[in-house]
């Protein structure tokens, strides 16, 4: 089946959407279908070569403003792109859905379209780079007020998103706090540590800020409000990091420098680039969704779409399904 793309949603959309959807559909063979203003996608995808490839367009009459609140797009935009193509999922007819547009509608949109596994908070998982290989931090903005049982949930899923991404087995998995020690932390971290360390899971303690960059953990548990932060400032901190090289090196300089120099810079701006890993999953819904940066270009589009194809194509939503199945006595503790 298809990956379903919000070809209307974003900064740049449509264009980087199709571009994006033109080099996926092109390198990786995914069949996608377009959801938009029909006449726009269709002119659109005619421009950039992309007419003969297994790309189709699937109408949608109303677009989401990124501005606009959640609750009023749900209740007056039935036909926008971002509602048409998660029911597009609902009916079987694409297997995810890729969207750069308003994330909060996004969010609201999957879960009144495909609805929650087994009742859990769905949340927001994003690969963050280090030395070593990336690792997984969950939640970076779906919750901003969690309990501890929320913490819980994204333990799991966080440890079956890393296992099943990054091939690792039994994932090490952290809970971000002010300190190592069992005793830092609000009541929200000390509660969720005691779940965390009874779940079974590979739990290794706190993590420090400071430590998640090491690479000593696969998966970092925060709630949304901590981790939308923390994405946000390594984003930040990234591009002043590179804007700063380059001002204190010279353009000059640059120029001089000698290939492997110019490589080490290349393959340091991968490593933090985001667009490398295309978006974020929305963990905990009945389907796959990745949400995208509203700037995203092409590069992240395409790296999106094979990031959803990726995970539909090892049922990663049934497999967060069992494995929350399997702990349902730890959550009845919890609550």
């Amino acid at each position: 089946m298809s990956v379903a793309i919000d070809a209307m949603g974003g900064d740049r959309a449509p264009d980087a959407l199709v571009r994006g959807a033109i080099n996926a559909a092109r390198d990786h063979g995914v069949e996608i279908i377009l959801v938009g203003i029909e006449d726009m996608l269709r002119e659109t995808l005619k421009r950039q070569g992309g007419s003969n490839l297994p790309i189709s367009i699937y109408p949608a009459s109303q677009i989401v403003d990124m501005e606009e609140s959640p609750a009023d797009s749900l209740r007056h935009k039935k036909d926008s792109s971002i509602r048409v193509a998660f029911e597009l999922v609902r009916q079987g007819k694409a297997k995810a859905v890729v969207s750069a547009g308003n994330s909060g509608a996004t969010l609201a949109t999957a879960m009144v379209a495909l609805g929650r596994i087994n009742g859990v908070r769905p949340a927001i998982a994003t690969l963050m780079p280090t030395p070593k290989k990336p690792v997984a931090m969950i939640d970076v903005g779906a919750n901003v007020d969690c309990k501890p049982i929320h913490l819980l949930q994204f333990g799991i899923m966080g440890s079956v998103f890393a296992g099943e991404l990054l091939n690792n087995p039994r994932p090490r998995v952290g809970l971000l706090s002010i300190g190592e020690e069992d005793t830092k932390g609000n009541q929200l971290v000390k509660k969720a540590y005691d779940l965390l360390a009874d779940s079974k899971l590979n739990f290794v303690g706190n993590v420090e800020g400071g430590e998640v960059f090491k690479g000593d953990v696969d998966v970092v548990v925060c709630d949304g409000f901590v981790g939308n932060i923390c994405l946000k400032l390594s984003e930040g901190l990234a591009k002043a990091i590179l804007t700063m090289l380059k001002s204190e090196i010279g353009e000059g300089l640059m120029a001089d420098m000698g290939l492997r120099l110019k490589s080490a810079f290349k393959r340091f701006y991968k490593i933090i680039d985001y667009a490398e890993y295309g978006g974020a999953p929305l963990l905990g819904i009945n389907g796959i969704a990745i949400i995208c940066h509203g700037l995203s270009a092409s590069k992240a589009v395409k790296n999106a779409i094979q990031l959803a194809d990726e995970l539909a194509k090892i049922e990663l939503a049934d497999k967060l399904e069992d494995s929350l199945a399997k702990r349902q006595d730890l959550f009845k503790v919890a609550q």
